[in-house]
C-alpha cells in the first residue's frame, strides 16, 4: 500500500488489547482491504463515466499568462485537464502550478474542462492577493487530506482507526487538522510517535501523488463507505448541498479515498516540510491530529519552522465533531 503501516504502535496495541475497556469502537476489516474495495468502486465508476462521454469534441481554452499574454489551446471537452494545457505551453508551469482557476472559479489542475473557458494557472507564489489566500487554502485542505490517509494507516490492526472529518481550510489556525476515532482511552503520543507519523507522511508526498477528483452518486458514497459510520452518516447531507442535489466528490491519492468539496492541490510532490504538532484527545474518543507543513518550494531555517510548530501545538479552535449516540 502507500502508506507504509509502520510498528510505532505496537507496545499500545498489546497495552489495550488487555484492557477490558479498550473495545473496539467498530467492527472493522483490515485497512487494506476496505482500501482495495473502494479504489475497486472508485475504478468501476470512473469507468463508467469516461464510456458516457460518445466521441471526443474540440473546446477553445485562452490561457491567461503574464503580462495579459494570452495563448488559445484547443482540447478535449470533458477530458483534457488544466495540467493538459500547461504541459502544452511549458514544462515550468506543468511542474510548479498548483491549482487553476477556470473562468474565475478555483479548480483542480487534473479535473476535466467541461466547455470554451479562460484559464489561469496558480502557483504557490502567486502576486494577486486574492489568488494567494486561494492556493493557501486549497494546499492546507490538501494537507489535511494527507493527514488522515497517513493517520489512517498506521496504526495496528486490533486498534480501530475511523476518519471522522477535517474542518474547513483555516491558515490563521497555525494548524492543519484531521479528527479522528481510536478504540484507545486517554492515549498520549510520544515524540517518537510523532516523528514517526511525520516521517511517513513524508515518505508519501514523495511519491509524487497525483490528486483525481471524481464526482459520484450519494448511492454510490454510501457504499464506498460503508465501513466508516461517520462517512455514512454525512453522505447524505453533503448530497443534498450539491448542485445536482445527490451528488458527492471524492478523491484519490495513491491508496486512499476521502470526501472533500476540494480543490486539492496537483500533486503531494507540491508539500516539503512538514511536522505533526499535536494529537488533543476531544469528546467520544476523537482525537485532534495536528500538523504544519510548507510548500516544497519555500524553504526557511529549523528555528523559524521551529516557531511555526509551537503555535501548532495549541489546540486548533476549529468546531467539535458532532457525534450520534449510538
Amino acid at each position: 500500500m502507500a502508506v507504509t503501516r509502520f510498528q510505532f504502535l505496537s507496545t499500545f496495541s498489546r497495552q489495550f488489547s488487555s484492557i477490558s475497556n479498550a473495545h473496539i469502537v467498530q467492527p472493522k476489516l483490515r485497512i487494506e482491504e476496505i482500501r482495495g474495495k473502494r479504489i475497486s468502486i472508485f475504478d468501476k465508476e470512473y469507468k463508467r463515466q469516461q464510456s458516457l462521454i460518445p466521441r471526443l469534441e474540440k473546446i477553445e481554452v485562452a490561457y491567461e499568462g503574464f503580462d495579459n499574454e494570452t495563448t488559445t489551446l484547443v482540447m478535449n471537452k470533458g477530458v483534457s485537464t488544466p495540467y493538459n494545457c500547461a504541459q502544452h505551453i511549458s514544462e515550468h508551469l506543468m511542474k510548479n502550478s498548483v491549482v487553476a482557476e477556470v473562468n474565475g472559479e478555483i479548480w483542480d489542475l487534473h479535473r476535466p474542462i467541461p466547455s470554451d473557458c479562460t484559464l489561469k494557472l496558480l502557483s504557490m507564489k502567486p502576486e494577486d492577493q486574492h489568488q494567494a489566500s486561494l492556493v493557501n487554502k486549497t494546499f492546507w485542505r490538501s494537507c489535511s487530506y494527507l493527514l488522515g490517509a497517513v493517520v489512517e494507516g498506521s496504526f495496528q490492526d486490533d486498534i480501530s482507526v475511523t476518519l471522522h472529518s477535517f474542518p474547513p481550510a483555516n491558515v490563521r489556525s497555525g494548524s492543519f487538522v484531521y479528527d479522528v476515532q481510536l478504540s484507545l482511552d486517554d492515549w498520549v503520543p510520544s515524540l517518537n510517535d510523532f516523528r514517526q507519523i511525520a516521517a511517513t507522511f513524508q515518505k508519501f508526498v514523495r511519491q509524487n501523488h497525483t490528486f483525481q477528483r471524481l464526482d459520484i452518486d450519494s448511492s454510490v458514497a454510501l457504499k464506498m463507505f460503508e465501513d466508516n459510520v461517520f462517512k455514512a452518516d454525512q453522505i447524505p447531507h453533503i448530497a443534498t448541498k450539491s448542485s445536482s442535489g445527490n451528488t458527492v466528490t471524492v478523491y484519490r491519492c495513491g491508496d486512499h479515498i476521502d470526501i472533500s468539496r476540494g480543490p486539492m492541490i496537483a500533486s503531494t510532490s507540491l508539500v516539503g516540510r512538514c511536522s505533526i504538532a499535536a494529537v488533543h484527545r476531544l469528546d467520544s474518543r476523537i482525537y485532534r491530529f495536528q500538523g504544519v507543513a510548507l510548500p516544497s518550494e519555500i524553504y526557511i531555517n529549523h528555528f523559524a519552522f521551529g516557531i511555526l510548530e509551537t503555535r501548532a501545538r495549541k489546540l486548533n479552535p476549529a468546531r467539535t465533531p458532532e457525534l450520534k449516540s449510538n
